[in-house]
Order: C-alpha cells, then structure tokens, then sequence
C-alpha cells in the first residue's frame, strides 16, 4: 500500500521535471509527511500541463457527506470496483512524489519505518485515479494511489507497493485508454529506487520536517521517540 507521501522540491525544479505549471490554490509548500486527508500534488490527464492539489482519499460518489475517502486501489481490481470504475475507464493522474514511506515488521517487533525514493531524480510519479465528488454545499476533487504487487526491493518491506511509473511511461499512463492502464500496473521494473530506515518521527503526521527523511542512526535510534 502506500499511506504516507512527500513531496519536497523547489517548485522550479518540479515544474521543469514534469513540464507542468503549478495553479494551486495558496502556493507551493514542501512537504515531508504527507498523510492521507491531506493534498497530494497530481497531474490530471485532462490538464497534463499543470499541478494541481486533490484530496488524499478518493471520495465515493454515492456518499451523503464528505469523508476521508480511499487512499489506495488495487489495481489489479480496480476495474471491478463501482467506486472506481469511471475514474479507471477515463481519469488517470500523476501522483507526485519527492518518496513514499512503508513499515517493516521485524519478528513482530515495532514496525520500522523506510523511505523510498528514485535515485537521481528530484521526484517521480506514481499512478493514481482521480474523481470529483459532488455534495449538497461543497465539491471536493480527489484522488487515490494504485498499488500493485512489490518488487525485489520491496519485498522485504511490504507486500504492495504503489505503482511508480518509469518516467518514459508517465506520458503514456495519461493518455491510456480503458484497456491499457493494466499493462503499465506493474511492480516498478527498474533498479534505480532505493530505500533506507528512517526515525519514527513519521509516525506523527505532525512531524513535517527535514528531520523526517534522515536516515536512522542506529546508535542512537530510540532517542527521537521522547521528541514531538
């Protein structure tokens, strides 16, 4: 799965990555810990020139008031699902990502938290669906992550991953129609991601910081815990 995001670039270097102007509402802010609820920052397939920030949680169209909404979809089902199926068929996104966090469960043990990133690359994309719920009062555009099964580096920290996108394929997801988008579905093919321990500093939605991405340092892990 994919439960907690960040997306830290200068806006410049992410606008020339992705070729896209931002037209977010109040700027631009670095985030470090970006959870669901929250925005993502994502690229729509009907405004592949610009950055838009959509709700983290995709919003069942049949709700009576706003909720958090699904923050992933299989996407090995995601045709199947009514919640998804006219986002699957005709609205894919890019999910912006400076790297995404996931837990390990060692023995049973406290989960270790890992960040995972593309190595070289100010930031990468990964494949979502967006959609637009409509209330009484209010309209709420949102968006939910694909997540697929893992690949050799994520193997040994979850079971699913979020499907990140080579960047030649970017392009290609968001112009793919409805029988296309299962063949680009696939665990990340490359071996230029990496991953590495962090503190549980992320564990706190709060902790939105520089301090988040650090890698752990093991002789003094545990001495961040008593710190907010």
């Amino acid at each position: 799965m994919c439960g907690r995001n960040s997306l830290f670039v200068e806006q410049g270097d992410l606008e020339a990555r992705f070729d896209a102007e931002l037209v977010t509402d109040g700027g631009y802010t670095p985030r470090y810990n970006i959870a669901p609820a929250d925005d993502l920052h994502i690229i729509t397939n009907e405004a592949s020139n610009e950055i838009d920030r959509y709700h983290w949680g995709l919003i069942p169209f049949w709700a009576d008031e706003s909720v958090e909404g699904i923050i992933n979809a299989r996407s090995e089902t995601a045709d199947e699902k009514r919640v998804f199926e006219q986002a699957w068929e005709s609205r894919p996104c890019l999910v912006l990502s400076s790297g995404f966090y996931e837990w390990k469960s060692p023995n049973s043990e406290m989960k270790q938290p890992y960040r995972i990133h593309r190595e070289d690359d100010p930031a990468i994309a990964m494949a979502g669906l967006w959609d637009v719920w409509e209330g009484d009062d209010e309209t709420i555009s949102c968006v939910t992550i694909l997540t697929t099964e893992p690949n050799d580096l994520m193997n040994s920290i979850h079971d699913r991953m979020p499907v990140v996108l080579p960047q030649d394929a970017e392009s290609d997801w968001l112009a793919a129609d409805s029988d296309t988008p299962k063949e680009l579905c696939q665990p990340y093919p490359k071996d230029d991601l990496d991953a590495y321990e962090i503190s549980t500093r992320v564990n706190n939605p709060g902790n939105d910081d520089p301090q988040v991405i650090e890698p752990l340092d093991h002789e003094q892990s545990g001495l961040g815990e008593f710190s907010s």
